[in-house]
C-alpha cells in the first residue's frame, strides 16, 4: 500500500506520537520513513529573533544579540538533529529503512515540496488544533499541507489534555506580546 512515508517532526508534545504512528504504519506496510523537521521562528522553543530597527541606537548592543541570537539558533538546530537522529536509530532498530532531514523555512511549503521530491505516498503529521486568532494570525501548517500536498495527510489531533496545556501556553504567549 505504501511505500515512502514522509514523516514530518516539530518539538511539540505531539512528535513522538506521530513518531510512533509513522513508525507503526511503516511497519505494516514496509514501507520507508523520511523523517523531516523544518526549523522555523514560529517552532516552539526556537530562539526570539532580534529587531533589527533598534540597533541603529545601540551599535554595541546589536552585534551581541546576534552573537547570542546565532548562538542559540545554532543549539536549536543541533537539538533537532539529535530529535531525528534518535527517531532514525528507534525506526532502524525495529526494522524500518529510515533516512532524516532537517529544513529552514515555511513548514508548508517544505513538507509539500520534499513529499513530491521523495515520492511520498504518505505524510503523517501532527496538528495544534490552534482556532480563532491565533489560526488567523499564525495560521496552520496542517491546513496548507492538506490542500497542497501532492499525495494523501494523515493528520494526529492532540489528546484533549495535552491540547488544553498547549491552547494554556498559546493564550499566554499571545497575550504577553500584546
Amino acid at each position: 500500500m505504501f511505500k515512502k512515508i514522509l514523516v514530518a517532526l516539530d518539538r511539540s508534545q505531539i512528535g513522538q506520537r506521530v513518531f510512533e504512528e509513522a513508525l507503526g504504519l511503516a511497519k505494516l506496510t514496509q514501507a520507508s520513513l523520511m523523517l523531516l523537521h523544518v526549523l522555523s521562528p514560529e517552532e516552539e522553543g526556537s530562539p526570539y529573533v532580534p529587531m533589527l530597527s533598534n540597533f541603529d541606537y545601540y551599535p554595541g548592543f546589536g552585534s551581541q544579540s546576534f552573537e547570542l541570537y546565532q548562538k542559540q539558533w545554532d543549539e536549536f538546530k543541533n537539538q533537532g538533529i539529535q530529535m531525528l537522529q534518535s527517531f532514525c536509530t528507534e525506526a532502524t532498530t525495529a526494522g524500518v529503512t529510515t533516512e532524516f532531514t532537517q529544513n529552514i523555512g515555511n513548514p508548508g511549503r517544505i513538507i509539500c515540496d520534499l513529499a513530491h521530491s521523495y515520492g511520498a505516498d504518505l505524510i503523517v503529521m501532527g496538528r495544534r488544533g490552534r482556532s480563532g486568532l491565533a489560526e488567523l494570525f499564525l495560521g496552520s501548517v496542517s491546513n496548507y499541507v492538506l490542500h497542497h500536498a501532492p499525495c494523501s495527510v494523515h493528520i494526529m489531533h492532540l489528546p484533549v489534555t495535552l491540547k488544553t496545556d498547549e491552547v494554556v501556553k498559546e493564550t499566554a504567549s499571545t497575550l504577553s506580546v500584546n
